[in-house]
């Protein structure tokens, strides 16, 4: 496997077969849109990302079941749901770079920007209506709406000098757990888990969501633009929160660890536990 693309997705070593499957699915998507205006940026979008989303719905689903054209169609979904966040948050934060290349509404403009988020959200709602499952559909509406809470509130923290770790956290779960817990729920109810199983996949889900992203705020800690920066200005002591930080990623950790206890033991189990070693903290 090539060694640079590891590097650019360190996923790939170990979830290589799983991320080779999302990909084609998602090929297979965009194929059915490839006279429209959107396919280009769409496939631009798309191109360098991790897949860890997808990946927790595949392992989620053959935990518990099997995976299936539908667990391989809500995969799609769940990755369309955090491409479309992505465009929309790089807008907000005026980036100027996203994974060694041009931020998309760098690269196509403002005006395609908002259009192909909103295009996004009909690719999401025609997979739903093919899963045909009411439960699905309403976790991904309701996971959209708690992303853009999400977003709206740091916005409203940005200009406060009260930030707590509260806040921090309430951010962090809404904009980026609860996507990692409706794509392990997703997937559990796709392949038939039982509510025990389901319940037990999608904590999981949202304790390694906000796990992953806690280690992503302290490798990334210079981010002026990033809530935890507010954090450490505010602190007397930035050891105190860098400390607080790492306490916090080693608890969320564990509860995801804990949640996978009501989980018969298989592979793809070993593969989730797999995950939560990927949030470990390393400067």
């Amino acid at each position: 496997m090539d060694r640079k693309n590891i590097e650019i997705n360190p996923l790939l070593e170990t979830y290589g077969k799983y991320i080779q499957r999302i990909d084609q699915a998602l090929d297979n998507e965009l194929a059915i849109y490839s006279e429209s205006e959107f396919i280009e940026p769409l496939k631009y979008s798309l191109e360098g990302g991790k897949r860890i989303r997808p990946i927790i719905l595949n392992l989620a689903a053959e935990s518990v079941g099997k995976i299936d054209e539908n667990v391989l169609s809500a995969s799609c979904a769940v990755e369309f749901l955090h491409m479309e966040s992505i465009i929309h948050d790089d807008i907000i934060d005026e980036e100027t770079m996203r994974r060694q290349k041009e931020p998309f509404h760098v690269k196509y403009g403002y005006n395609t920007s908002v259009l192909t988020g909103d295009f996004v959200l009909g690719l999401i709602l025609a997979i739903s209506s093919r899963l045909d499952n009411a439960r699905i559909t309403k976790d991904l509406a309701t996971t959209a709406m708690l992303m853009s809470e999400g977003e709206m509130i740091e916005g409203r923290l940005e200009t406060s000098e009260d930030v707590t770790f509260d806040d921090y956290l309430k951010v962090i779960e809404y904009k980026t757990a609860t996507a990692f817990q409706v794509a392990a729920r997703t997937g559990a109810i796709i392949a038939n888990g039982s509510e025990e199983q389901i319940e037990a996949l999608s904590e999981y889900g949202i304790n390694l969501g906000i796990a992953y992203q806690i280690r992503d705020d302290l490798l990334d800690w210079k981010n002026e633009d990033k809530l935890f920066n507010l954090l450490i200005k505010k602190s007397s002591d930035p050891r105190d929160v860098f400390n607080k930080m790492e306490e916090l990623l080693k608890e969320y950790s564990e509860k995801a660890r804990s949640s996978l206890r009501k989980v018969p033991d298989s592979d793809a189990k070993i593969n989730l536990d797999n995950l939560i070693k990927f949030t470990s903290f390393k400067a």
